[in-house]
């Protein structure tokens, strides 16, 4: 693995009807807009290989949601997956003159399918990489996530994990969430080790993730017309529904329940990949993005 890669997408500050958020764009030239959503833990940073895949199709733009990666906590602490959707909506509203291409993974694929089911008219495909849809049998990874949400638990696992080296933490979740350790550049285990000694001397770190862990188990348990999966089969756009069989955080047997909800949907299972596709395999993953979004584009787009 000689080959360096690509350096993260330079960001910007955005005030967003009254939250302030950090997004991450590639160079304009495009005519079509991508958003890119990221999970629990995640940042904008889990799409810059994707995105470089995909910068000559689109003009992509990848948000730090509230309280994660370079984005400030958000006013009053609400971290539930409506204002994470609020957000994307009003990031969606400020940079695009029309319906964009959304993606999302885990959490983020979550924020997506409410945004793509309560604004259609803003979403012209929507591709999902191991969305955390409900799913009240969760695999390990999640049962773990749950738990944080527990009130004073979350927060003092949080300050007991902090306590313990940043790449002893990040090896541990990147376990979690790769197929395979050995497709991460050293770079990037550098970038990210770095970055989570950053968030270590943030004030709002642990309490970011607890409250987004908590807004998206809310979820699981979420009655009525609002609930996720009845939202995903009110979703009109064109949906592609990525799934890594290794995936130890989203059971990929939840593929065949979005192949019988979404309207209108492609599933792809990935048999060497695991949570995070994008970033696992960003090659593969783009290759099936770039025929959804040449098959939704208003102007055709080629595929070479």
């Amino acid at each position: 693995m000689s080959v360096e890669p690509i350096p993260s997408w330079p960001g910007e500050l955005m005030d967003l009807e009254g939250r302030r958020v950090h997004v991450r764009s590639t160079p304009p030239g495009p005519s079509e807009t991508a958003v890119y959503v990221h999970g629990l833990a995640g940042s904008a940073t889990n799409w810059t290989d994707l995105m470089g895949e995909l910068s000559d199709v689109v003009t992509g733009h990848a948000i730090d949601l509230p309280g994660a990666g370079y984005s400030p906590e958000p006013p009053g602490g609400d971290y539930s997956i409506d204002a994470h959707a609020r957000t994307v909506t009003a990031l969606i509203d400020r940079i695009a003159g029309g319906p964009v291409h959304l993606f999302g993974n885990s959490l983020g694929g979550a924020v997506s399918v409410r945004v793509a089911a309560t604004r259609p008219d803003l979403v012209r495909s929507l591709t999902l990489i191991s969305p955390a849809l409900p799913d009240l049998l969760p695999r390990y990874g999640p049962a773990r996530v749950a738990l944080s949400a527990v009130p004073r638990l979350g927060e003092w696992a949080a300050t007991q994990l902090s306590a313990l080296p940043a790449e002893r933490r990040l090896n541990a979740t990147l376990g979690m969430c790769y197929a395979d350790l050995g497709r991460i550049h050293p770079e990037r285990l550098r970038e990210a080790a770095e970055e989570l000694r950053r968030r270590d001397g943030l004030p709002y770190a642990a309490a970011a993730l607890v409250g987004s862990a908590r807004g998206l188990v809310a979820e699981y348990f979420r009655r009525g017309a609002e609930n996720l999966w009845r939202q995903a089969a009110q979703v009109t756009a064109p949906t592609l529904v990525v799934h890594g069989r290794h995936d130890r955080l989203v059971n990929p047997r939840m593929a065949a329940r979005a192949g019988r909800t979404f309207p209108h949907v492609r599933l792809v299972l990935l048999p060497d990949a695991g949570h995070v596709a994008q970033m696992e395999l960003p090659g593969r993953v783009a290759r099936e993005a770039r025929r959804l979004i040449g098959e939704t584009a208003p102007i055709p787009i080629g595929n070479d």
